[in-house]
């Protein structure tokens, strides 16, 4: 299973096969067509207040983490999370993100779930 973790604004590799973004609201000043998503499965990203409540005063990662993935447990957040798997289990999957950190967001917390 290969699973990697970019900024969506980072111009599309030829490697990064199938291109997931897993935003729940589209990068900003991004045109559609530069940005070159094959999916962008809504469900499986950070509720509205989850995602509010990271970003306020700077949240730990790790509570961001529990929290996220009691938020994937739930039926339709699990079975997308299950899709993405199968996409990974056939070739690269490359999780798409808008955050700065990528390496402390919700992507990278994915990407651990994936890779398990």
């Amino acid at each position: 299973m290969s699973v990697r973790v970019r900024r969506v604004y980072e111009p599309p590799e030829p490697d990064d096969g199938v291109r997931v973004l897993v935003d729940r609201l589209w990068p900003r000043g991004l045109a559609k067509d530069m940005a070159r998503v094959d999916e962008w499965p809504k469900g499986l990203t950070p509720s509205t207040e989850l995602r509010r409540w990271y970003h306020l005063d700077e949240r730990p990662y790790e509570e961001l983490r529990g929290r996220y993935e009691a938020e994937l447990a739930a039926p339709e957040a699990a079975e997308l999370l299950n899709h993405v798997r199968e996409l990974a289990a056939k070739g690269q999957v490359t999780l798409l993100t808008a955050a700065r950190e990528p390496a402390t967001s919700h992507a990278e917390v994915l990407a651990r779930l994936l890779d398990d």
